[in-house]
């Protein structure tokens, strides 16, 4: 123990040295690291750092760095570079080096005369240097103020750049006090290795005068062969352009012309506040500018009127203001074509395009430019244009056929030009001709001559001569060789003779560019000539066949040639030839007496100069038996007629046609044709639609003339004019006959192809017929197509009837109008008969089966409509005998069907007109209780009124006598008819000693029968005793009334012959007394209340 205690000590000791030693080693070390790190740092502050270096020509190299603290700054270091030789240089802070060549360069700088500085090492290379480019200069900067443009003017200063490079400058303009930018623009150059003056202009969009503008510039190089960093250079130096105002105040721009859609800025240079501006009629807000000038922005500017648009400032007691024109720029010339007239001088039109809404000085100008001649002319513009091409002329030079034009447009706004190359000779576009002439060469030429202006010596013309007569015109064309005294002339022939022609020329040159306008009309009549052909004839006989009368046509223009004087007939036989005298025009008819011999009629024509050939024509006609009459019909303004080749036929055929309505001889015209035709058409001016003409075709044979064919037809049909005349011939009941009259031929006016006739029921003067085409079924239509026929019966109609009937006609021309008319048909006397007899039948029958069936039914009829009512004088009532009421259980006039027991309260007035005032029925048990009670008023009467229950079968007598008792009450009917007792008298309260007529009114309750003592005493009592017996009675009666102080069943209260009956039996014979009004017996009028009639 002792030594471990020894030893513990010691190991504790151990343990302690060895982490003093390491402890103490650990701040040994962090004090020489602190030692160290001190001297390193104040090793940098007395080292230059932060080597810099930058160029702005790309040949040296500006290089600077941080001195080190403490150095003053008259400080000199030596830098040494490593670049292949060892340069070294002394400098103070900084160092212009050349430029190195690409790549990494050590440099040394060392302080000078401080021992205790380090030397610092950096690595320079072209990567680290900046290219920042010398602040450019700007050379001059001016202003156009009437266009309100800046002109800058700067050097780039090139020279000093060692090659090629690009350069950005970047220009800014400014405006105003406040220098805002209004405009910033870059602009791109090249170095070229000297030094180059650069110029920009810019145009404001507000007038120079309204604000300060201010210009600066700055560059940017973009060398790419330079790898270091390329930075702008500084700003220039600002320069402004100002305009110094007077005292007056003026608006900008003055008399501005601008494009229209633009935007323009209008200022006011002023010392007087602006109140307000406009633009036309238009306020515009106000834009400040410096001091109390203002602005104006118009945007979208519309065209302006010619004379302008007016913009107008307003101060306190003044107004100023400006004019803007705006408008377009002039188009490029349309349709820009030069030629000439006469080879003198060149005309050139175009068309100036768009309007450009200037006039005046602002309006556009034209310059014709010839660039071979090098010689210009000048649009002299008319302010009054007339049409819309413009024009000028420019002279011709000798010589010279090929131009080249350049048509130059200006205005203030832009310009535009047009060209044209044109070779002069090919575009004439001669005169028009001018003094024609004619003259005679014979009756059918005629020599024509003319004048034409214009240098045509080297070139050949083309005329073209138009000769027209009446409704004809042709133009011939001849070829004729310049002259230099542009007279020319030509023979027109082929001419006819004494026609009146017209004359016009137009020409042109070859080659074919324009014709000229055509010249003045000149007419001229030709020279007369003989006739060249005799006059169309035909020949026609007298109606009385005594006289040929010879028929002539007037020679067309074209065969007379000349105006025909007189006509020559003559006629010639075998034997003899007989001439007439000369018949003068205008008589184209002649007539002669004549046999039926064979004669040769003769025809001649005369004029100034002679006679025609004569027209012969013979005048026998040879008769035709086989002749129909046709029908046919034109088409458009004429006929067509055809007819079968015959070759008999050798002189030619005639047709001749004339109106139908018109007399013999008729003649209207006449034609000819060939022999060898075999069909014509007919036309005529004469020719109307709707009217017939009759037409004849005679073929000629052997110089006489056959009738061939007869036709009669229309040019055109049209419906009727009048409808048929028909009258009834006859009717009869069930038929109408009808009869009618043919059209005239001149209101038909067409073949009649048919009738259309109507009828329908109807009267005179209430209906009228409509829509017959319609197809209403009511309407019944005949269409009779057989036109011979005029009679036409109506069958299967209705007698005494009133019948409407219509009558068309129609042609293919259409449907006539109508006629129309009422008939009414005869009675129908068979039908009458019918009509009598059937209706007496039917009754007389419906007699016979009625008396059958009230004959059968005599009984229910009697009994339903007239009951027996019997009469109380013939009543054997009062002969009854007892034994025939004893014995016999089936007799029940007395039974009364049973009912619950009932008070009769019966109120007796005695006056003039007795009433019952109040009739109550009552129980039996009610009846003692009001005995008991006080007394009823005077006029009251109580009747207890309980008719028995009487059973069919009789029960035990005893029950019966013990139960019988009961009260008889009897009412005097006939009171009801007595002067009205005093108040103080009371009724007799025995009902057996009353005289009159009593019912019987004891009717035991309970009691099936009655009691026989009491009908041996009632039967002892002289009066009429009606039956009783209810088994006789219905238990349902439609005049049993219902209780209405019980809720008892509806029981029997009547009977023609009961004690209940309202009616009296034996009424009073008094003439005052009430009589009834009820016609039979009811319940409902035994409780009602009659008045007096």
């Amino acid at each position: 123990m002792i030594s471990l205690r020894l030893k513990r000590p010691s190991w504790m000791v151990d343990s302690r040295r060895m982490r003093t030693t390491s402890d103490f080693q650990w701040l040994l070390l962090m004090f020489l690291l602190m030692y160290l790190m001190s001297q390193v740092n104040s090793q940098k502050k007395r080292t230059p750092r932060d080597l810099k270096c930058v160029t702005n020509n790309l040949q040296v190299w500006d290089c600077s760095w941080r001195a080190p603290s403490g150095a003053g700054r008259a400080a000199a270091y030596e830098a040494c570079i490593e670049n292949g030789s060892h340069s070294c240089y002394r400098l103070e802070k900084n160092f212009k080096i050349p430029a190195l060549l690409p790549g990494d360069h050590e440099i040394t700088i060392n302080p000078s005369h401080d021992f205790g500085s380090f030397i610092s090492k950096f690595t320079l290379n072209e990567k680290n240097v900046s290219l920042i480019p010398g602040t450019p200069e700007i050379l001059n900067l001016s202003a156009d103020f009437s266009t309100s443009t800046l002109h800058l003017k700067w050097n780039d200063k090139g020279s000093v750049f060692p090659r090629h490079s690009n350069v950005i400058w970047e220009i800014k303009v400014l405006r105003k006090e406040n220098m805002e930018i209004v405009k910033s623009v870059t602009h791109n150059t090249t170095l070229n290795g000297r030094d180059t003056v650069h110029h920009w202009s810019w145009t404001s969009d507000m007038p120079l005068e309204c604000a300060t503008h201010y210009v600066g510039i700055r560059c940017y190089i973009d060398d790419p062969l330079f790898s270091g960093r390329k930075e702008w250079s500084d700003w220039s130096p600002l320069k402004n352009i100002s305009w110094f105002p007077d005292s007056q105040t003026k608006v900008f721009p003055q008399d501005k012309v601008v494009l229209v859609g633009s935007d323009i800025t209008v200022c006011c240079v002023t010392q007087e506040k602006v109140l307000s501006a406009q633009i036309g009629r238009t306020n515009c807000p106000l834009i400040h500018l410096d001091g109390k000038n203002v602005a104006i922005k118009i945007r979208n500017i519309s065209a302006s009127e010619s004379s302008g648009t007016n913009v107008v400032f307003s101060v306190e007691d003044n107004m100023f203001g400006t004019v803007i024109f705006a408008g377009y720029p002039p188009d490029i010339p349309q349709k820009l074509n030069c030629e000439t007239y006469d080879l003198k001088e060149i005309i050139c039109t175009w068309n100036p395009g768009r309007p450009t809404s200037l006039v005046g000085p602002r309006n556009t100008s034209y310059t014709l430019f010839e660039s071979f001649s090098g010689k210009y002319v000048r649009f002299k513009r008319v302010e009054v244009s007339t049409n819309e091409s413009y024009q000028l002329f420019f002279q011709m030079l000798p010589n010279q056929e090929i131009y080249n034009f350049t048509l130059n447009a200006h205005n203030p706004l832009g310009q535009s030009e047009s060209t044209l190359l044109v070779n002069i000779t090919e575009k004439v576009h001669p005169h028009i001709p001018t003094s024609i002439k004619v003259k005679d060469i014979n009756s059918t030429a005629v020599t024509l001559s003319w004048h034409l202006p214009g240098n045509f010596a080297k070139i050949k013309l083309l005329c073209q001569i138009e000769v027209s007569k009446t409704n004809l015109a042709r133009e011939r064309t001849v070829t004729v060789k310049g002259v230099e005294n542009s007279n020319y002339l030509a023979v027109v022939d082929k001419l006819n003779p004494y026609t009146l022609y017209t004359f016009r020329i137009r020409c042109c040159t070859e080659p074919f560019w324009k014709w000229s306008k055509w010249s003045n009309e000149k007419q001229y009549l030709t020279t007369e000539a003989i006739p060249s052909k005799g006059p169309d004839t035909w020949r026609e006989w007298s109606s009385d066949g005594k006289n040929l009368i010879i028929y002539w046509k007037p020679l067309p223009v074209n065969e007379a040639n000349g105006k025909i004087l007189s006509y020559n007939v003559s006629c010639s036989s075998d034997e003899e030839t007989q001439s007439l005298s000369e018949i003068p025009d205008p008589q184209h008819k002649a007539e002669i007496q004549l046999d039926k011999n064979d004669y040769i009629i003769s025809v001649v024509a005369k004029n100034s100069v002679g006679s025609s050939p004569p027209s012969k024509i013979a005048s026998m006609e040879i008769p035709n038996a086989d002749l129909k009459v046709e029908q046919a019909v034109g088409m458009g303004n004429g006929i067509l007629l055809t007819w079968n080749y015959n070759p008999n036929m050798t002189c030619d055929y005639v047709i001749k046609w004339c109106n139908s309505s018109r007399s013999e001889p008729c003649l209207m015209d006449w034609k000819k044709v060939p022999s060898n035709s075999t069909e014509t058409v007919i036309e005529s001016d004469q020719f109307r639609p709707g009217v017939r003409y009759n037409f004849f075709l005679y073929g000629c044979r052997n110089q006489g003339y056959q009738l061939l064919r007869s036709i009669i037809g229309y040019i055109e049909e049209l419906a009727p004019t009048v409808a048929p005349n028909f009258t009834v011939e006859d009717t009869s009941a069930d038929s109408i006959l009808v009869k009618w009259e043919d059209i005239p031929v001149e209101e038909l006016r067409g073949f009649l192809r048919g009738y259309l006739f109507y009828f329908e029921k109807g009267e005179r003067d209430t209906f009228k017929m409509e829509g017959l085409e319609s197809g209403r079924s009511d309407v019944k239509v005949k269409n009779i197509t057989d036109i011979s026929q005029k009679t036409l019966r109506i069958a299967d109609l209705q007698g005494k009837t009133s019948y409407h009937l219509v009558l068309r006609a129609y042609t293919d021309g259409g449907m006539g109008p109508e006629k129309s008319m009422f008939v009414v048909t005869k009675e129908n006397s068979v039908g009458l008969i019918i009509a009598i007899l059937i209706p007496v039948a039917v009754a007389v029958i419906v007699g016979v089966v009625t008396s059958i069936l009230c004959y059968r039914k005599r009984e229910w009829i009697k009994e339903t409509f007239y009951p027996d009512i019997p009469n109380p004088e013939n009543c054997k009532a009062l002969q009854f005998q007892k034994s025939v009421c004893e014995g016999n259980s089936a007799l029940k006039t007395l039974e009364m069907n049973p009912c619950t027991p009932n008070n009769v309260e019966v109120l007796e007035t005695r006056s003039a007109v007795p009433k019952i005032e109040d009739t109550e029925i009552i129980s039996p048990v009610a009846e003692r209780l009001e005995e008991s009670s006080d007394a009823e008023p005077e006029n009251h009467v109580v009747v207890s009124y309980c008719p028995p229950v009487i059973e069919e079968e009789i029960g035990n007598p005893g029950v019966d006598e013990a139960g019988g008792a009961s009260q008889v009450v009897y009412i005097d009917v006939q009171s009801m008819y007595q002067p009205q007792a005093k108040p103080e008298e009371e009724p007799e309260s025995d009902p057996v000693v009353g005289a009159g007529y009593k019912p019987q009114m004891h009717l035991p309750i309970t009691s099936t029968v009655e009691d026989l003592a009491a009908d041996d005493d009632l039967d002892k009592i002289a009066a009429y005793r009606p039956q009783a017996n209810v088994n006789t009675w219905n238990l349902v009666s439609p005049d049993s009334p219902r209780s209405t102080d019980s809720n008892s069943e509806i029981v029997s209260f009547g009977s023609p012959c009961s004690i209940n009956s309202r009616q009296f039996l034996i009424p009073p014979k008094d003439e005052d007394s009430p009589k009834s009004s009820g016609g039979g017996w009811s319940f409902t009028n035994f409780f009602q209340n009659k008045p007096n009639d």
